[in-house]
């Protein structure tokens, strides 16, 4: 389940929305590890909408099947606004969809700095030819509620994306 504007939205609804935009989805997922697609898969006819994912958790992949050019990731690293709207551009034209979600952060224990402590995601969201970003930093509650945030953000920038294009 979701919040959105404070109201309740679940994966099926947000299934429904897109099924009644007509517009198929897919996902590219480096922090979530896919869960973002499980959420999605969870939902009865959601093939009507769902075309794939790529959970692309090291560099090379993201450079190799998403297209992340290797400067961008020298430039700005894995866990960047730059990164994760190649993300994003890059599933969406590889799985040919009309939206698509991009994530990339620090789910935690370990890997955060400073500059980017744990529970920093970017994510980027994709519908038709708009590119959404937002960072998200939530105060550090452990991998799997880090994860569990980062998804139901996600889903819900998704969400208000859909009503705004």
């Amino acid at each position: 389940m979701i919040m959105e504007g404070g109201v309740k939205i679940t994966a099926t609804a947000l299934v429904e929305k897109l099924v009644e935009r007509g517009y198929t989805l897919a996902t590219a997922e480096s922090c979530t590890g896919g869960a973002i697609a499980a959420a999605i898969t969870g939902v009865a006819g959601c093939s009507a909408v769902f075309k794939g994912s790529v959970v692309a958790y090291c560099n090379e992949v993201k450079a190799t099947v998403l297209g992340v050019k290797n400067e961008t990731l020298a430039a700005y690293g894995a866990v960047s606004e730059a990164t994760v709207r190649e993300m994003v551009l890059g599933v969406q034209s590889l799985l040919k969809t009309d939206c698509a979600i991009a994530t990339s952060g620090i789910a935690g224990p370990g890997g955060g700095s400073p500059e980017k402590p744990v529970g920093t995601v970017w994510m980027a969201v994709a519908v038709g030819g708009n590119v959404h970003t937002r960072l998200l930093q939530a105060c550090d509650k452990g991998r799997e509620a880090n994860i569990e945030h980062a998804v139901s953000a996600a889903l819900m920038f998704l969400a208000s994306c859909l009503d705004v294009d």
